[in-house]
């Protein structure tokens, strides 16, 4: 197979197109430019798309002896994530630029791009499995490396999407392992720092990040009676289920902690309260994507649903109806907010993903 081979400049993306080669496809390598100020986007481990980055994926395409070009994506990202994530946070809303990218970016516009330059599919460096069933059904699987694994923000791709990409890394045991590889290999980045948090925040100041393209908007804190318990500069940079930097001077009545409970970005007013006003059993999500044909969900399925990339599944029943999934979870789930995007299991199986828009106790 011709497979396009995204090269991050990053470890586990040298790997996995080492992988592809090896498996015999004709591999070519490509670096997407994400960031219109790429000279500024790396500071340690955090951030990407750097001239650093673009480098470290040329050497690696070099060595593994594959063609390499860089496609300057940077407006689409911008246009397609950035803005997303800064919409969203404005509306009040909490979202997941990772699973924004890899809809939009990684495995819409390159795959896109991908078609129609002839290749057959894409390989990537995440952590996910692709098991093919015996009537030639492809199903997205958790990484072998549960610590690693990413199916959660890859479960936005879709079935379509899924059909036409490659994640070599999905068997390995532990990022050692695929550290080790790339070293045995001869790729210079088998030491480099993995990329964490959001790319596009290299400091990893989001509340700075928000306030900076949001501008300050000063408005109230209020405990669950309405009373004033607070101030801020703006409800956009709080999401429900925060206790840390509410800058509340005044402890709760009896002495509890407490938490955002509620954003209301057309009022401008943030609610706190206790934490088990956060705990929630029934979840509804829109813009739904399903992955597994074979599984209606028209009835209650029994499943695990996860709203955080690496959080824990809570186990429950998932309904779907059209555009719409309903989770009634087995136990109440905590600090869920509008926004994320809930993902829906069985075992290791990803069957759908939909954006939260409600959580009900």
């Amino acid at each position: 197979m011709r497979v396009l081979a995204a090269l991050s400049g990053g470890v586990d993306s040298a790997v996995a197109a080492a992988r592809a080669v090896d498996a015999g496809h004709d591999v070519v390598g490509v670096h997407m430019a994400l960031s219109r100020n790429r000279d500024e986007f790396r500071s340690g481990s955090r951030g990407c798309c750097s001239i650093e980055d673009s480098n470290d994926a040329r050497r690696a395409a070099d060595k593994l002896g594959i063609p390499y070009y860089v496609w300057d994506l940077s407006d689409e990202f911008h246009d397609l994530v950035v803005q997303d994530f800064l919409d969203e946070y404005a509306a009040g809303r909490t979202p997941n630029p990772c699973v924004r990218c890899n809809e939009h970016i990684k495995f819409d516009t390159l795959l896109e791009r991908a078609e129609v330059l002839g290749f057959d599919a894409v390989a990537t460096g995440h952590y996910a499995r692709i098991e093919i069933r015996d009537d030639g059904t492809r199903e997205l699987h958790r990484a072998r490396d549960a610590a690693k694994d990413q199916s959660y923000v890859l479960a936005v791709m879709g079935p379509e999407k899924v059909a036409r990409s490659m994640f070599p890394l999905g068997d390995m045991a532990s990022k050692a392992e695929v550290r080790a590889e790339a070293a045995a290999r001869g790729l210079g980045v088998s030491n480099k720092p993995d990329s964490y948090d959001i790319c596009f925040v290299a400091d990893g100041d989001t509340k700075g990040f928000l306030q900076r393209s949001l501008g300050e908007r000063p408005g109230e804190i209020v405990d669950q009676d309405g009373a004033v318990v607070g101030a801020h500069e703006g409800a956009y940079a709080f999401t429900v289920g925060q206790r840390k930097g509410l800058g509340i001077g005044r402890p709760a009545a009896d002495g509890a902690p407490r938490y955002v409970t509620g954003v209301d970005t057309a009022r401008n007013v943030v609610t706190v309260g206790p934490e088990t006003l956060l705990s929630v059993t029934t979840l509804e999500g829109e813009q739904t994507v399903w992955l597994a044909p074979d599984v209606t969900a028209a009835s209650p399925v029994r499943c695990e649903a996860q709203v955080r990339a690496h959080g824990a599944p809570t186990a429950g029943t998932v309904v779907r109806e059209g555009d719409t999934l309903t989770v009634t979870l087995d136990e109440p789930m905590r600090g869920v907010a509008a926004g994320q995007s809930l993902v829906i299991y069985q075992g290791t199986r990803v069957l759908g993903q939909a954006t939260l828009t409600a959580r009900r106790g």
